[in-house]
């Protein structure tokens, strides 16, 4: 396989299992690994160039400093990459270790049991590209003058991608993604080019009002070719939470659309910390304003699963990090297993994002009672009018299966 895992450092006393190890890597065509018999030694190599390793792989059973110590060392350090754990563990081990890494902002992706096998690697490696591609993307971002020229020229665009019922075959929510469209150069650009600098130069309200006012006016003619209602999801940023104003101006613009906030889901990314009192009141006066509010791209940030049950999240998305090979990869299973459980005890609603392969699909169906479906599988994020023909095509389909 071509893997964009270029750089991994694996942590293990064995010798026996760095060699095995560093041979399965290079035989995947990882082209950068570093092996440490002491996690000691590995967290100074760490230290001194934290962004050089896409991933830690790392034993849990060794001397002086175990795994569990050098994983919460790595979030201590806000180590962005991937964290693995190259060991035999039981389910609960898996859930204590996960949770513990999560509080410590680390990211644990999965495990390798041992001996290690050449196809568990590999699976664990299409999962950490997954997670690592956003920090491997090497496209210009957009600068400030880029960014102004876009929102003032109105190319602030809607994509819609939608969240799809299993078992009732309906589309129950339809997210909506940014892309900067300009038609006279006949580019569409994606989110990872504009949406990081938006934030970085407080320009992503402008971005986000600009989005949802356009896809509030273009969801009447979507949602009059659905024969059920649905909701349309939003992404906000966690910095967007410090304004304490931002429920307001959001019902605003729903009311000139002659929407509701019962119409709307507000998607928050997981990817910053969610800890200020402003956060938290703005979070509360959207939900008793009347907005459902999702927990996005859950596993690569911040959110531990006692958070679930005390912020007020009506929707909780898995991030595709861990749907990728979920059919094979029992890391995500359990961790699945157990949100599944908690959505259903907190009632709430749970998205499976990122489904891409068969496989993929036909192992959550087992969930498709409790578990919503959305990826590439299902739809690609498309403009309205390609997004309207998709919906035909699909109740097109489920009439005929019906």
């Amino acid at each position: 396989m071509t893997v964009k895992v270029n750089k991994i450092m694996v942590v293990d006393d064995s010798q026996a299992i760095l060699m095995v190890m560093k041979a399965i890597l290079t035989e995947l065509g990882v082209t950068h690994i570093s092996c440490c018999s002491d996690a000691t030694q590995a967290l100074q190599k760490i230290r001194q160039a934290p962004h050089q390793y896409d991933a830690v792989f790392t034993d849990l059973n060794m001397p002086e400093m175990d795994g569990m110590e050098l994983i919460r060392q790595l979030g201590e350090l806000k180590y962005a990459g991937g964290v693995a754990i190259i060991s035999e563990m039981d389910n609960k081990v898996i859930d204590l270790a996960a949770n513990l890494a999560r509080q410590c902002n680390a990211h644990l992706i999965g495990n390798i049991t041992k001996p290690v096998q050449l196809s568990e690697v590999d699976r664990l490696l299409h999962k950490l590209e997954s997670f690592i591609s956003p920090l491997n993307n090497t496209e210009v971002p957009l600068n400030e003058s880029e960014l102004l020229h876009a929102i003032s020229h109105n190319q602030v665009t809607p994509f819609y991608q939608p969240k799809v019922n299993r078992a009732t075959k309906q589309v129950t929510s339809i997210e909506v993604l940014a892309r900067i469209v300009s038609e006279d150069e006949g580019t569409t650009l994606l989110p990872h080019r504009f949406i990081g600098p938006a934030e970085d130069l407080d320009l992503i309200n402008l971005i986000t009002f600009q989005l949802f006012e356009k896809a509030t006016e273009e969801f009447k003619s979507i949602r009059s070719e659905l024969c059920h209602p649905a909701r349309l999801a939003f992404n906000l940023s966690p910095s967007q939470l410090n304004d304490p104003s931002c429920p307001d101006k959001l019902a605003l613009i729903l009311e000139l659309n002659r929407l509701t906030p019962q119409d709307i889901i507000l998607e928050i990314t997981e990817h910053l910390p969610l800890e200020s009192n402003t956060q938290l009141e703005t979070m509360n006066r959207l939900r008793i304003r009347g907005f459902e509010i999702s927990l996005d791209d859950f596993g690569t940030g911040f959110t531990n699963l006692h958070q679930l049950k005390s912020l007020p999240f009506t929707e909780i998305k898995i991030d595709r990090s861990l749907i990728t090979h979920v059919e094979s990869d029992r890391f995500s299973q359990v961790i699945i297993d157990s949100l599944v459980d908690i959505a259903q005890n907190e009632r709430l609603s749970i998205v499976a994002e990122g489904v891409e392969r068969i496989e993929e699909l036909q192992y959550l169906d087992r969930y498709k009672h409790n578990l919503l479906m959305q990826g590439f599988l299902i739809c690609r994020p498309k403009p309205k009018q390609e997004f309207i023909r998709w919906i035909h095509s699909w109740l097109r389909m489920t009439n005929s299966n019906s």
